[in-house]
């Protein structure tokens, strides 16, 4: 049976039984001025039988009960619970829509049960004080309970639009850590393929000049490029795994500064002079400190190896609250300065993920590439 059937036929239910209670109560002709007749249970049945409707409109069906209640009263017949008006009242309290009319609703309730109070009193000697104050007690409860029920439903409907809600924040965060990591990847991916090209290349015109007059150094190159290609090929192979498999653990962190020498040895033996300076004291950093910084060098050699005049300045300077890396090498003539392409860019968003700055650009004749990188760990 479906959830709908099902609720139908609860309230068919409900409806028949508050009916049966109804007729029961009338049939009681030592409480009542009229005997039970066809007028009684018709009356009894509009009492009754409209709570079927409560799901369209409970103020309607509480209208339209307690009006033929009161009329069963105001007749002289059996006075006892008004089962179909409490019912009916329990559902408008239940009723969520109550709460964007709770002044209508307030009328219409307090209106019509002093017409079935005034009706009674009418239709009987004296004042029915008994019955009125059970029915005080019965539609007190019946409207506390009814918005007991509401308030539950209301936290039930709270907690899952909450719930859903977080669900959404997650799966929302789990989307911009994953665009996130493809971005990192894509970084990654750029300098070690720019990298590696940059010093094959360089590496092969130096085996090809060489060959005939220096067989150890063409071989000399010839290694490096081997060497470069393995390193680069094994680099590039867990960047595309972690992107296929969709996961941040398949990607080895990179290389760091411990690296930094067998990068200059490699830019060195490429025909690029490189001075290295170290000013400070030099402490162990953080791996996206670390990691960072190494890409940021790598790139910046790998720029002035293709851009300048064969030498490069590196600096890194240990203070006590960030490090800070310069390189500065001199265009070569006729040499365009690095634009503003992935590499750039891709340096300007490490320095910024670690809430440093980096600046890059052209100044008196050099190219200088200047980074600030909190010693602090990355930013989430």
């Amino acid at each position: 049976m479906s959830g709908s059937t099902a609720a139908r036929a609860l309230d068919v239910a409900v409806a028949l039984a508050a009916l049966a209670l109804t007729l029961v109560v009338l049939g009681l002709e030592h409480n009542a001025d009229h005997a039970l007749d066809t007028r009684g249970v018709l009356l009894a049945a509009i009492a009754a039988l409209p709570l079927v409707a409560h799901r369209r409109s409970p103020l309607a069906v509480f209208a339209i009960t307690t009006a033929a209640s009161a009329t069963l009263n105001g007749l002289g017949y059996a006075v006892g619970p008004p089962f179909g008006p409490t019912i009916a009242l329990f559902y408008v309290a239940a009723d969520e829509r109550t709460r964007s009319r709770v002044r209508e609703t307030a009328v219409v309730v307090l209106g019509l049960f002093l017409a079935h109070i005034l009706s009674t009193a009418a239709a009987h000697s004296g004042f029915p004080t008994s019955p009125v104050l059970f029915g005080i007690v019965v539609w007190g409860g019946a409207w506390m309970i009814g918005d007991q029920v509401q308030q539950r439903r209301r936290r039930r409907l709270d907690a899952a639009e909450r719930l859903r809600r977080a669900q959404r924040d997650v799966e929302r965060e789990r989307r911009l850590a994953a665009a996130e990591e493809r971005t990192r990847i894509a970084r990654d991916l750029h300098d070690s393929a720019a990298h590696a090209i940059n010093v094959i290349l360089v590496q092969a015109g130096a085996a090809r000049l060489l060959q005939q007059r220096d067989p150890d150094g063409a071989r000399t190159a010839l290694t490096t490029i081997e060497d470069v290609a393995r390193e680069t090929i094994g680099e590039i192979d867990l960047l595309v795994r972690g992107l296929r498999d969709g996961s941040a653990e398949a990607v080895e962190p990179p290389t760091g500064l411990a690296a930094l020498g067998t990068l200059v040895e490699r830019h060195q033996v490429g025909g690029l002079e490189v001075r290295v300076q170290v000013v400070g004291e030099p402490r162990p950093l953080a791996a996206g400190v670390d990691q960072s910084a190494y890409r940021i060098l790598q790139e910046s050699l790998t720029n002035a190896a293709r851009h300048g005049d064969g030498s490069a300045d590196v600096e890194l300077r240990y203070t006590a609250s960030d490090l800070r890396l310069t390189v500065r090498n001199p265009l070569g003539p006729g040499a365009a300065a690095p634009g503003t392409g992935h590499g750039i860019l891709g340096m300007h968003e490490r320095a910024a993920l670690l809430g440093g700055e980096l600046e890059a650009g052209v100044g008196e004749g050099e190219f200088t590439v200047a980074a600030r990188l909190p010693y602090g760990e990355e930013r989430p």
